[in-house]
């Protein structure tokens, strides 16, 4: 096959921007692999750059996507970049800079993991944005778990429900951490509760910083995960320990924020951030052995699991964006193709 089936961005706008197109096959380059996508997962990412707020990385296909899951049909399998010991044929997912909209991608393959065992396509393709985003911030960047308190170290999650939310809660709480979470509705604390969550608090309702302050006698939270930016850093840094860490991802309220330096400096606070999209492939790797090590048995063992809200063909991306955007969602959007 020469060409492919993709959906591209015709201009940054809406949703109705997004278009099912043809497009050449990739070509596989040194270290690298050829999937058969048969499943792809959306993430906020894909929304900022369809609204031309994220821009493409050099050398990078425009096809949105940033996560995959499918069958290698071509590529460079020397064991120098093969640390899992694919081969032709085998079901990966893997994490993209880009190009996982569509029927067939070439991505390094020190980016592709196997399949957890007993998970199809749909469930690996919903894992590598998420997994990979929580592992490398909060347990490698934040390092919680190796602060002071070591074990005892408590998260705060800002957006809980989401799909980077739902892993962050079950894996900081299947280690033995504290877990706390925010959500912008009751069902959705319930639901973070159910996944962990010691308490979740309605953002709506509740100044979660003197709510956390107050859950954790006057003491704060170690880690805080923030997806949101803007005016919610003055209040992470009310709530957050001597000590402790604030990790950044994301800025859905803005990338300006006024906080008090004195405070960071009398409370010995670190404040972070990462995006991996631009990192390279060695940097992925690292963080793809360390999953296969300590988060794949528990996904195969499902103590901890991806959560999935809908699984929608390929052709609906549009309705797919239009949901992400209503923010009614809980966990992962995901699309296949038939």
């Amino acid at each position: 096959m020469s060409t492919m089936r993709a959906i591209e961005i015709i201009a940054s706008g809406e949703p109705e921007v997004l278009r099912l197109t043809r497009r050449p096959v990739p070509t596989h380059g040194k270290g690298e692999v050829l999937i058969q996508v048969a499943s792809f997962g959306i993430n906020r990412p894909d929304i900022f750059q369809r609204r031309g707020n994220y821009p493409v990385p050099p050398n990078v296909t425009d096809i949105p996507g940033l996560e995959v899951a499918g069958k290698i049909v071509a590529g460079d399998l020397d064991h120098t970049y093969n640390p899992f010991g694919l081969a032709l044929g085998d079901r990966v997912c893997a994490l993209l800079q880009g190009g996982g909209y569509a029927e067939y991608c070439a991505v390094p393959l020190v980016q592709c993991l196997p399949y957890p065992e007993g998970f199809d396509d749909v469930e690996a393709a919903a894992l590598p944005e998420t997994y990979f985003t929580v592992w490398s911030n909060v347990f490698q960047r934040a390092a919680l778990g190796q602060g002071p308190l070591g074990q005892d170290e408590s998260l705060l999650v800002q957006g809980g429900s989401s799909g980077i939310g739902t892993v962050a809660i079950q894996l900081a709480a299947q280690r033995g951490h504290r877990v706390f979470a925010t959500a912008g509705s009751r069902e959705k604390c319930n639901f973070c509760e159910s996944l962990g969550a010691e308490r979740a608090l309605n953002y709506r309702e509740l100044d979660f910083a003197s709510e956390v302050m107050s859950l954790t006698d006057g003491r704060g939270v170690d880690v805080i995960l923030d997806m949101v930016g803007g005016d919610y850093l003055p209040r992470e840094l009310a709530c957050v320990a001597d000590d402790g860490r604030i990790v950044i991802i994301a800025l859905q309220r803005g990338k300006e924020a006024t906080i008090p330096l004195s405070d960071i400096l009398r409370r010995r606070v670190t404040m972070t951030g990462s995006t991996l999209r631009p990192q390279g492939a060695s940097f992925k790797g690292a963080i793809a052995r360390e999953l296969h090590t300590e988060v794949w048995p528990l996904l195969a063992s499902r103590t901890i699991k991806p959560i999935i809200e809908t699984v929608l063909s390929a052709e609906s991306i549009v309705e797919a964006h239009q949901m992400m955007e209503a923010g009614k969602h809980k966990g992962k959007i995901m699309l296949s193709w038939d």
